[in-house]
């Protein structure tokens, strides 16, 4: 479906079939444009699921869904909701289906770890990687896959370095990972891809109970709010979460941001001009970039209400659009324009409300660490092929080069 033919579907017959497949390069979705032309809020169908479901795209209207407790996460358990993947992406147990005040007592106990101080404790770790993940790609020679080299390698180390995964752990877990974020029709497999990460944290968390250390695991085992701590659930989901978080967006900001950066060469020469700008430029860099595709976890309605002048019913499914809501004209000027001056607004790239990615200091710490890097390291770095013979990932929920091949 065209974007067009998602604003010409009219509001009183059945909904869009949405397969949120699109995944030329960094270009927007043109169904979900089509969406957005209708209005904040529309009524959408998904790939998977037994109910339609509502979709808001407008900032001001993805604010209020993840901000009212009208709207729920946790009712969604135990249900066959509207999704994009075969299997849900979650554990019933993960904080992502948590409603307050459960929601807010993991968040107060794990941001106890993702404090400024703790993640400037983290840098020289993640410095660390990259810098040896670079010396490995200058050792390898141009053409090399920055893909395979820095993007699909530096996540993965830095979560499971700072979790304390022994290296011979990792791949495995990383595999596991891929398997639950695939669109792919097989269940089971990402079902036991799933329970396998989840089992395999159990155990870990057991270990560092006995053995606590100076890892993420053992500091997130150690923070207490008066007599109140994670139990070995807890731990064991959060770290999962964390795995699965590190592979889905800090990779794919890195190879997206990277490509970005290649095929906007002005870009990348105003960053080594002024390093001082990096953070500003991540920023609005990641407004931009359409890093997943469509949707994620959607709501449930707990009783009657309204969205944007738009009545929903107790009951109803709602899903909200981060990427939307990062491209409304309305909150941000000219937004399709990437303007690293763009005046300090905040996006929605990690989330909202009582659902936003705890770990925000640690991802911009890695991207801050690998482009900062990468363009250091190599000061002529560019593609050593034309920008439309990369490929992108057409098998998950994700935007991403499945390789970037560079010379320099």
């Amino acid at each position: 479906m065209t974007g067009i033919e998602a604003k010409a579907e009219t509001t009183t017959g059945p909904p869009p079939t949405c397969p949120f497949d699109f995944n030329q390069a960094l270009d927007f979705d043109p169904v979900l444009a089509g969406l957005m032309s209708r209005g904040p809020v529309t009524r959408i169908r998904l790939a998977h699921g037994d109910a339609d479901a509502w979709l808001v795209t407008g900032f001001d209207a993805v604010r209020q869904v993840t901000t009212d407790r009208v709207f729920s996460r946790a009712a969604i358990i135990g249900r066959d909701f509207p999704r994009m993947t075969p299997e849900p992406i979650f554990s019933p147990e993960s904080i992502n289906v948590l409603d307050p005040p459960r929601i807010s007592r993991l968040r107060r106990l794990v941001s106890q770890v993702f404090t400024k101080r703790n993640v400037d404790r983290m840098r020289p770790a993640i410095d660390r990687i990259v810098a040896e993940l670079l010396d490995t790609m200058a050792q390898h020679g141009p053409p090399a896959d920055l893909v395979a080299h820095l993007a699909d390698r530096l996540p993965q180390h830095t979560i499971c370095e700072l979790l304390g995964v022994p290296a011979a752990d990792r791949d495995r877990l990383q595999h596991d990972a891929l398997r639950m974020l695939s669109t792919d029709p097989d269940r089971k497999a990402a079902a036991d891809a799933k329970t396998g990460v989840i089992d395999y944290f159990r155990e870990l968390t057991a270990e560092r109970r006995r053995h606590p250390g100076e890892d993420l695991l053992s500091l997130l085992a150690a923070a207490r709010e008066g007599d109140d701590a994670l139990d070995d659930q807890e731990l064991a989901v959060m770290a999962e979460t964390l795995m699965l978080s590190g592979n889905d967006t800090a990779a794919c900001e890195i190879s997206d941001i990277s490509y970005a950066l290649l095929t906007r060469p002005e870009l990348a020469d105003r960053l080594r001009r002024d390093p001082a700008s990096l953070t500003r430029t991540l920023d609005e860099l990641l407004r931009h970039i359409p890093f997943r595709n469509g949707v994620g976890i959607p709501r449930v309605a707990t009783e009657d209400t309204e969205i944007a002048g738009v009545r929903i019913s107790a009951g109803d499914f709602v899903h909200v659009s981060y990427l939307a809501a990062n491209r409304d004209p309305a909150h941000f000027p000219d937004p399709h324009i990437i303007d690293p001056d763009r005046p300090a607004t905040p996006h929605m790239t990690f989330g909202w409300g009582g659902h936003r990615c705890i770990a925000v200091p640690l991802a911009m710490a890695e991207l801050e660490a690998a482009i900062g890097g990468l363009l250091t390291r190599f000061p002529a770095l560019r593609l050593a092929v034309p920008a439309e013979e990369i490929r992108w990932d057409t098998r998950t929920i994700r935007r991403f080069p499945h390789e970037l091949p560079v010379a320099w």
